[in-house]
C-alpha cells in the first residue's frame, strides 16, 4: 500500500513569497521602533512609532500567512 503525496507547486511558491516578503519586515520594523524609542522628544515620534508598529504587525501576518499556505499545499488532497 503505497501513499501517495501531491504537492501544489502554486500554492507553494506563494507561501514562500509571503515568507520572502516579510523576513525584511522582520527587521526593519524592530529597527525602527527602537529608533523611534530612543527618540521620544522628537516632533515626529508618533508618527514613527505607529509605522513601526504597523511593519511589526504586518510581518506577524506574513509569516503566519505565509507557514499556513505551506502547510496546505503539502498537506491538502
Amino acid at each position: 500500500m503505497e501513499i501517495e503525496h501531491k504537492t501544489d507547486r502554486k500554492l507553494l511558491k506563494k507561501g514562500v513569497k509571503y515568507l520572502g516578503i516579510a523576513l525584511p519586515l522582520l527587521f526593519l520594523g524592530p529597527i525602527i521602533l527602537h529608533s523611534s524609542l530612543k527618540n521620544q522628544s522628537h516632533p515626529f515620534f508618533i508618527p514613527v512609532f505607529g509605522i513601526a508598529c504597523i511593519l511589526c504587525l504586518l510581518s506577524m501576518l506574513l509569516v503566519f500567512k505565509g507557514i499556513n499556505t505551506i502547510m496546505k499545499s503539502l498537506f491538502s488532497n
